[in-house]
């Protein structure tokens, strides 16, 4: 490869509802190949770089955070993943992922939500309103059938305008208050920049399942510790969640258990129905490399077909 080649985001080819399905297979190749790989994590004036590399992709995310954006009515997050062409070294794509990101988180959390829900849990409760979380209803309502979805924000209105975008989209979405969601439901999604927890550990009921993303930084909390101590614990990588993500407030003592053992079948995943499952993920470099080499793939197929972007 003689230059690097730019993909911008709205030309991505798997940003769209077909595809979630397509971020769902990339999540679990990210979460498969993933090991204790040398991972880069630093706090850059409101950006966040991680490297990581796999037998079939290397590369670098560059994530940045634009409070401003609330103004321009645009989301605060964009992201910039680079991947460098492994047989010369050299930076082989560039691909703007600010969207693409949003798919990829959210195809993370329907990738463990699948494999360690229990196979009838049909009511889920999220917690947040932002850019995120309307994502990853989305995502869970493609791997599961969701009889019912309870919203539970800090606003009214923006728990309002989230009800109606879901109800609009085909599943059945209502406001919720915190423990009246906790206590009926069988999933729970946390997707907020909390720093307290959101609930408490006694409204969740045996055998829920519950993802959290919003822990991403030192001091940022969304679950109470009670909770960290009672269920079975899974992340992407243990090591670096103990130290930044949800589970820097678990037990010291407490397992974690990457997810990615329980899809290669050597670890684990829930061990019984009532058993209470909490998987945390902030993302890692390796899922949105994979992610990026899905996007790259497609592209290739329709222009090979003639297919307009």
């Amino acid at each position: 490869m003689s230059s690097a080649s730019i993909l911008v985001d709205h030309a991505c080819p798997l940003v769209g509802p077909r595809n979630r399905n397509d971020g769902c297979s990339s999540a679990i190749g990210g979460f498969v190949k993933l090991r204790a790989l040398p991972l880069a994590n630093r706090n850059l004036t409101g950006s966040r770089i991680k490297s990581a590399a796999g037998p079939a992709a290397a590369g670098i995310k560059i994530g940045s955070c634009f409070l401003g954006n609330d103004a321009l009515d645009l989301p605060r997050h964009n992201s910039l993943i680079l991947l460098f062409d492994q047989t010369r070294g050299r930076i082989g794509t560039i691909v703007e992922a600010g969207t693409l990101n949003a798919f990829r988180t959210a195809a993370t959390d329907a990738v463990a939500t699948d494999i360690l829900a229990r196979p009838e849990a049909e009511v889920l409760a999220i917690f947040g309103t932002g850019h995120q979380a309307e994502y990853e209803v989305a995502a869970l309502s493609r791997i599961r059938r969701l009889r019912r979805v309870l919203v539970v924000g800090r606003a009214q209105s923006s728990s309002l305008a989230m009800v109606g975008h879901l109800n609009v989209a085909g599943i059945a979405a209502e406001m919720s208050e915190a423990e009246a969601a906790c206590r009926c439901s069988d999933i729970i999604v946390t997707a907020t920049g909390a720093t307290a927890p959101l609930f408490r550990a006694d409204w969740v009921r045996d055998g829920t399942h519950v993802s959290t993303m919003g822990s991403d930084a030192i001091g940022k909390q969304e679950l109470p510790v009670p909770l960290l101590a009672a269920a079975r614990l899974f992340c992407d990588l243990p090591t670096q969640w103990r130290a930044v993500g949800e589970f820097q407030h678990a037990p010291s003592d407490a397992s974690l258990i990457a997810i990615g053992e329980v899809l290669r079948g050597t670890a684990p995943g829930r061990q019984s129905a009532e058993q209470i499952a909490v998987f945390d993920s902030s993302g890692l470099s390796l899922q949105d490399s994979y992610v990026a080499l899905a996007v790259l793939g497609e592209l290739d197929r329709q222009q090979e077909g003639g297919r307009p972007l």
